[in-house]
């Protein structure tokens, strides 16, 4: 199957060029950039090396506190981060500390050709890599396997479904590619059973750095001038949504309406590219424009959940009224907000099932349900107490002490598997 997926890549070589080009042109690639999706672009320092790859934003903003440890324990370390996403690219020089970012290079991570992952590992010769959650592709870790370089998984994710597929499909490539990690921490126990029946054998005890993570951050001026527009309105956040989701959650405000006419409903899509073609006819944040007396205001900009989060009466969390898995709901949880979750949560299985246990957040069996749930939070303040109180405890548990450490406990891990000197 290696060997098989190896051959396929390299015929995809021509096909792949074009959609990179396509992709460029609908600006889910920079022109400029995309000689580094083939390896090019090298430009290492000298002294030691870690890669870090992170597929997207919220990837690269859980592994930010590893790699703040990373150069803060080893004085001479460079840290080579790549990803597959323009916005967390564009983000990247917001989130970074004056001392990361002296330290940190980015680049668009290779695609798992062999010709081009072999370009950019001799270029850039990295000490050791760090991965996080499902990044598994078969190519790149080969490579990195018979180059000796040791590679540790963070967040190790593996869905029922995704295991399934291995097993019936490739059992004999994804217990090579998992023998191959010098360490993984998994996410949870679910994805460290499903992991080991896969033939992972080098498996820590589970943490998840998303729970780690900060509050996300607002700035009050935005927040003030927000708070401002909005007035007393009864705010439903549709949170990081998916594509379908925006049009179920208009026709359940739409509902609502009836008994609550001034109910402003904010959308603010996982991807800000797509706000644009959300509610037209709306005011959009990406245009610099406050929510008017209108029914819907477009959240379309990145880094800026935090201060939607604050103005909610009640906020359905994203990918979850369709079958994506569902985004984080500590965000929610950690920023006192009523929480709505829908019936497909599977990539926060464990999350959900403390929220529910708190009664930190109302599970929705479908999305005609949506309605009737935002419709009891705003006319039962008790039930909105209840649920942001549940949902508080469920963020200090899962955020404890333990997860407080977790990126200390990675960044050691990383630096372990550093030559001789690496820390120096």
């Amino acid at each position: 199957m290696l060997r098989f997926w190896s051959v396929l890549a390299r015929l995809a070589v021509p096909l792949l060029r074009p959609h990179l080009r396509r992709r460029a042109r609908r600006g889910k690639e920079e022109a400029a950039r995309l000689p580094e999706r083939e390896g090019h672009g090298v430009a290492r320092p000298e002294g030691p090396l870690v890669w870090v790859h992170a597929a997207s934003v919220g990837e690269v903003r859980a592994l930010l506190p590893v790699m703040e440890a990373l150069v803060a324990r080893a004085p001479r370390l460079h840290v080579l981060l790549t990803t597959g996403t323009v916005t967390s690219a564009r983000q990247l020089p917001h989130w970074l500390s004056p001392a990361l970012a002296a330290r940190l290079t980015h680049r668009y991570a290779p695609l798992d050709v062999p010709g081009w992952v072999a370009r950019f590992l001799d270029g850039w010769r990295p000490d050791a890599v760090l991965r996080i959650e499902s990044e598994f592709w078969p190519n790149t870790l080969e490579a990195l396997r018979t180059r000796g370089v040791p590679v540790l998984l963070v967040n190790g994710r593996m869905s029922a479904r995704s295991a399934a597929m291995w097993r019936r499909l490739a059992p004999g490539l994804a217990r090579r590619m998992l023998e191959g990690f010098r360490g993984i921490i998994p996410r949870s126990a679910e994805d460290a059973a499903r992991l080991a029946a896969l033939g992972a054998t080098r498996l820590a005890p589970p943490g998840d750095l998303k729970f780690a993570a900060e509050p996300l951050a607002a700035e009050p001026m935005k927040l003030d001038a927000l708070r401002a527009a909005i007035g007393a309105r009864p705010v439903l956040l549709a949170a990081s949504t998916h594509p379908g989701e925006e049009a179920l959650v208009l026709a359940a405000a739409a509902e609502l309406r009836g008994t609550f006419p001034d109910l402003l409903t904010i959308l603010a899509p996982r991807h800000p590219d797509r706000g644009a073609a959300l509610a037209p006819e709306a005011p959009h944040r990406a245009t610099g424009a406050l929510p008017d007396a209108g029914p819907v205001y477009v959240a379309d900009t990145m880094g800026e959940l935090g201060l939607f989060y604050r103005l909610a009466s009640v906020a359905l969390v994203g990918g979850s009224l369709v079958p994506h898995g569902g985004q984080n709901p500590l965000e929610a949880a950690r920023l006192g907000c009523p929480i709505v979750l829908g019936p497909h949560m599977a990539n926060f299985t464990e999350a959900v099932a403390a929220l529910e246990a708190e009664g930190g957040a109302l599970r929705l069996p479908d999305a005609a349900a949506l309605a009737p749930a935002v419709g009891d939070v705003l006319t039962n303040p008790e039930l909105s107490r209840s649920l942001v109180a549940g949902a508080a405890r469920v963020a200090a548990r899962m955020g404890g002490a333990s997860a407080a450490r977790l990126p200390e406990r990675v960044a050691e891990a990383v630096l372990a598997l550093l030559p001789e000197g690496g820390r120096g």
